[in-house]
């Protein structure tokens, strides 16, 4: 008889939480998002057995489909998940319905409620209805004021909405948009929705610091000298063209994701592990962020776009020459700054933050690099001793690397850097579930934790309002560098380093 060895880090996978019945109502259900992330992610939950029987999942578009129709629609689109589980896919299918609805039409979303009540029948949904708002962010907050006025918000222990980004497109458009959805709802039916904070190793900060006695204690500014937060993308901008140019990569990236990876790596132990004490320390850190020049923010700030690259037998295109982009567009598709967090921990210490598309390499991380050892005992084999580095692998190896400095091997007395590495991948035997997969359970669950509070979004806008003025009023002051494509970005972002003494890690 031969033994199975059983991998002790998986002791204990998989004990989930149990949804209570629940009907999820997807606005913008012929859109992208639908079928690229959200019923894709349900259907994992579904094959993880995470959902209840009682389950249903309604689709709303202004498109004619039926409930066969729509079914068709995300079978075609999940055709490679599909394939390999067709039973749980066909049980699956029987749970979804479709629903033509205009959110801008009262007429429509009162029929919505009466297709609701009947679902609540058919599929004993018990009334517990998550609505996600998958749509052009200009309809938020009518939608949120339609769903309002036809009752469907009313018990706020039944109801709730998911919102996506972008929540507003500046600090004032922000504040309003809050009141109009506050004024629908209480908070804790409001779900803002960032997927990076559903990626595993993101939530791994915070178990990282607040579970290990190793790390708390040097995570601050008496040891570490310097923070990079990097999300780089290697594809361009796609058929994103008519968003992005309205966007670009300030308000697409970095107020949302990076920005909240900022907090989440910044923020003080809270006093409990509890949705709105962990969410009351990243709004203190966001409210003590700072650009590191305020009074001159081009001295701080790097604004680039992506140019014509790739080899002779694949080219890239810039990105003036994608199509939907204006020929002269000054839509920047690379972003660097340098800011500061004015508190006790962080006091002087430097958060580099980048993002761009057509970079180098696909990769999230964070990078903590801390302070040299006070006197250099050794010679290196380098050529000068390594700053040891904490290194957090957002996506796509996600885990975690630490390099610090050991002896050579030989009969002198060298260093050299080494790295002990971390995979969640392997350590554990099974992928991390995808962003989307954890934070719509824990929308349907009620659980806010991994979503943000209308004052962390709000503080997020403020952080960014000078550079989102002098873009709109001087431009000129914060230039669009260009460079090419599958490269790091253009030469002024390494500059904004090397004023510093430093260098951009490049994996």
């Amino acid at each position: 008889m031969v033994a199975t060895a059983t991998n002790p880090l998986r002791v204990g996978l998989r004990q989930e939480r149990v949804i209570a019945p629940q009907c999820l109502v997807i606005f913008g259900a012929s859109g992208d998002l639908t079928h690229r992330k959200l019923v894709p992610a349900l259907f994992e939950l579904f094959k993880q057995r995470r959902l209840p029987s009682e389950f249903a999942l309604l689709g709303c578009a202004r498109r004619p489909w039926s409930d066969d129709e729509f079914r068709g629609k995300m079978a075609e689109a999940l055709a490679s998940k599909i394939a390999e589980n067709q039973e749980a896919w066909d049980q699956f299918a029987s749970k979804l319905f479709y629903e033509p609805v205009d959110l801008q039409q009262p007429e429509d979303v009162v029929r919505l409620g009466g297709r609701l009540d009947t679902i609540d029948q058919q599929c004993a949904t018990r009334g517990n209805r998550t609505f996600y708002l998958s749509v052009s962010p200009k309809f938020y907050g009518s939608g949120c004021r339609a769903l309002a006025d036809a009752g469907l918000l009313k018990d706020p222990q039944r109801s709730r909405v998911v919102i996506e980004k972008p929540f507003g497109r500046d600090y004032g458009s922000a504040q309003a948009l809050n009141r109009v959805v506050k004024s629908c709802g209480q908070e804790n039916q409001i779900f803002r929705i960032d997927h990076y904070l559903g990626k595993e190793t993101v939530q791994n900060i915070m178990v990282l610091r607040f579970a290990n006695t190793i790390f708390e204690p040097i995570w601050n500014r008496n040891y570490i000298s310097s923070v990079q937060i990097t999300a780089a993308e290697t594809v361009g901008v796609e058929e994103r063209a008519g968003y992005y140019e309205t966007s670009g990569a300030l308000r697409d990236m970095v107020q949302n994701h990076l920005t909240q990876m900022l907090a989440i790596t910044a923020m003080e132990p809270p006093g409990r592990f509890d949705p709105e004490a962990i969410r009351n320390e990243k709004a203190k850190v966001l409210q003590a962020a700072r650009l590191a020049d305020e009074q001159e923010p081009w001295n701080c700030c790097i604004r680039g776009q992506y140019g014509p690259g790739g080899s002779h037998d694949a080219p890239l295109a810039g990105y003036r020459q994608e199509p939907g982009v204006d020929p002269n567009s000054t839509t920047e598709t690379y972003v660097a700054m340098k800011l500061f967090v004015d508190n006790w921990r962080w006091q002087g210490v430097p958060f580099y933050v980048r993002t761009g598309k057509r970079l180098a390499k696909r990769l999230s991380e964070v990078v903590l690099t801390f302070r040299e050892a006070p006197v250099h005992l050794f010679d290196a084999a380098t050529g000068g001793p390594t700053a040891n580095q904490l290194i957090l692998r957002i996506q796509p190896d996600e885990g975690a690397e630490f390099r610090f400095e050991v002896k050579s091997p030989g009969s002198g007395m060298r260093s050299r850097p080494i790295d002990m590495e971390f995979s969640y991948d392997e350590s554990f035997g099974e992928p991390s579930d995808e962003g989307y997969v954890r934070l719509l359970a824990d929308a349907m669950l009620s659980d806010p934790t991994l979503f943000t509070r209308s004052d962390e979004v709000e503080a997020a806008w403020r952080l960014y309002t000078p550079l989102l003025e002098l873009i709109e009023d001087s431009p000129w002051q914060l230039p669009i560098h260009p460079y090419e494509s599958r490269t790091w970005g253009p030469a002024a972002a390494d500059a904004l380093l090397a004023r510093d003494g430093l260098l951009w890690r490049r994996p």
